[in-house]
């Protein structure tokens, strides 16, 4: 009877450490689809095709995503610039060198 005991609260331990990881914010991508699905903002690769040309060669690392903002980071000659980006209308609203 012991060892049953023993088995439940284990089991019982382990699920209750488990459950913060189901309440965790939603992820960029996850954000970025429902916003997107909705009509409140554009398509990612949209975003990158029209910033893209812009950036004089620099390499494309990624991108962030705030609800509003798309933000999308480069790399040129070692210094690292961000692009922020309306998700709704693709303009651009600041650029950090």
């Amino acid at each position: 009877m012991s060892l049953f005991r023993t088995l439940i609260s284990a089991a019982v331990a382990a699920g209750l450490t488990a459950t913060p990881a189901l309440a965790d914010p939603p992820r960029d991508a996850e954000r970025a689809f429902r916003e997107r699905v909705q009509g409140r903002s554009m398509p990612l690769p949209n975003i990158e095709q029209r910033v893209m040309p812009l950036m004089g060669g620099a390499d494309y690392l990624g991108p962030e995503f705030n609800g509003s903002t798309y933000r999308l980071k480069f790399m040129k000659n070692g210094r690292v610039i961000w692009v922020d980006v309306d998700a709704a209308t693709g303009r651009i609203k600041g650029l950090s060198r």
